[in-house]
């Protein structure tokens, strides 16, 4: 018997919500061993085989939020490195130079506000708009 072939309950609720956890995955192993013929047991190495795809599963999801926290913490330094710093920056309108003022997080995200050599202030400037930074 392997998942899906377990009851709609397990298998749309993993479906419908893109991040399972550890629970999740013990609860379809636990439904598994309910409703298994008991005239054909699981066997025991497909079993454990399973097992190891599922911890294999939470490591994958561990290493990516780490990696993802790690992109973080690297646009955040870089972005704080720009304080002072000239940059040409390329907006929906024009291409802009400045310099960084201040640096402000939304969602996570830095976003730069840069004052022209005209004293005009731009805000809301994304890391990846920067082009040259002098």
């Amino acid at each position: 018997m392997d998942i899906s072939s377990i009851g709609n309950t397990g298998v749309a609720e993993t479906q419908t919500n893109s991040s399972i956890g550890q629970e999740d995955l013990f609860k379809i192993l636990l439904a598994q061993l309910q409703y298994q013929d008991p005239l054909e047991p699981i066997d025991n190495q497909e079993f454990i085989a399973q097992l190891a795809q599922f911890t294999e599963l939470e490591q994958t999801r561990s290493l990516n939020d780490k990696v993802d926290q790690l992109l973080l913490t690297q646009s955040v330094n870089q972005s704080v490195t720009l304080i002072g710093k000239t940059i040409q920056v390329q907006l929906e309108s024009a291409t802009e130079v400045g310099t960084v003022i201040a640096v402000a997080f939304n969602d996570g995200d830095p976003r730069l506000t840069i004052q022209t050599s005209d004293n005009r202030v731009i805000s809301e400037v994304n890391l990846s708009q920067i082009q040259i930074i002098n």
